[in-house]
């Protein structure tokens, strides 16, 4: 259970006070931190482990002392020299301000977005303000962990709630993995669009290719009877026709080279968790522009090896 639903795209923050850490000057921002109220089987659900401490469980009531579970970002940058775990800090602002104890540090999960920075995130029992949670239920999601689709199970959900709580609709059911493509649903739709872009440019410099290495053998088909009639082996016939090939994609691949890096200028807003430059990404590309170069010229290099010399010289 959260009010505040992984990768969602929506998020809450607060500012903080940390011991040890002067208040800002006046119209600039302090230490903060994104927040969520979880249940005590979030982290278990959501299979995030914890790293210091422990994780909130069934006595951390409204009666017992506010705690809260903070991310490593949250541990690294306000407790950079030593463990968080049993530090307090104060919560909020205004009438809202509380103090939490810091129980535990789990591991870093992406909070609103896939593309953002990952904040400070702090997460908080909802046991310990059932008076909050109560009025704030129009913002309680419930997340399952399932073994197989969790649409197939989309029925058994919306019958099993109608049988505990007959008054509350279930609405917004998906998958996690839907919402998280939701908040990359521009990046999506602009990669694809360049992969299609990309292939039918490769298929048309494939053809290109073809033709004109078709067209340079069948010009020189006397001199590759000549050689053939003086001894020269199919596979150097092969070999010198797929090494203007290999010429002539390199000088691509170079050229194309510095073109991409001032490209990628253009592109750097639709990625993220990739440079713009990465070597993966230009190995894989030179790869396969490599690959098609050679099996587009390969034809015309098999046909020119299979040249009838006597014929060839007649031709001349």
């Amino acid at each position: 259970m959260t009010d505040m639903p992984m990768v969602s795209g929506y998020s809450s923050r607060t500012s903080v006070s940390i011991p040890g850490i002067p208040e800002p000057p006046k119209g600039q921002r302090g230490p903060n931190t994104a927040y969520a109220r979880v249940g005590n089987t979030f982290f278990e659900t959501m299979q995030l482990s914890m790293l210091l401490g422990r994780a909130l469980n069934e006595r951390d009531t409204e009666g017992s002392q506010a705690v809260a579970v903070v991310n490593e970002v949250f541990a690294k940058k306000y407790f950079p020299d030593e463990s968080p775990v049993g530090k307090h800090f104060t919560f909020g602002g205004g009438n809202d301000k509380k103090d939490l104890e810091i129980v535990g540090v789990v591991k870093n999960a992406r909070y609103e977005s896939l593309k953002r920075e990952l904040p400070p995130v702090t997460y908080m029992p909802f046991s310990q303000e059932q008076a909050k949670a109560t009025s704030r239920a129009h913002q309680m999601y419930f997340e399952l962990r399932t073994a197989g689709d969790p649409l197939a199970l989309a029925a058994t959900i919306r019958q099993l709630t109608h049988q505990l709580a007959p008054q509350i609709p279930v609405a917004d059911l998906t998958t996690q993995k839907r919402r998280m493509d939701g908040t990359i649903l521009q990046e999506r739709t602009f990669a694809q669009l360049c992969t299609c872009f990309g292939i039918l440019a490769l298929l048309m410099a494939c053809v290109g290719l073809y033709g004109t290495m078709a067209y340079g053998v069948a010009r020189r088909t006397s001199e590759i009877g000549i050689r053939m009639a003086l001894g020269a082996l199919r596979r150097r016939i092969v070999w010198m026709v797929l090494r203007e090939v290999l010429v002539m994609a390199t000088i691509g691949l170079v050229v194309g080279f510095f073109i991409v890096r001032q490209a990628t200028v253009l592109v750097q807003s639709f990625l993220f968790g990739l440079q713009p430059n990465d070597p993966t990404a230009l190995i894989a590309s030179t790869v396969i522009l490599t690959i098609c170069a050679l099996a587009a010229g390969y034809a015309p290099a098999w046909r020119a090896s299979r040249i009838d010399p006597m014929k060839a010289l007649r031709h001349e």
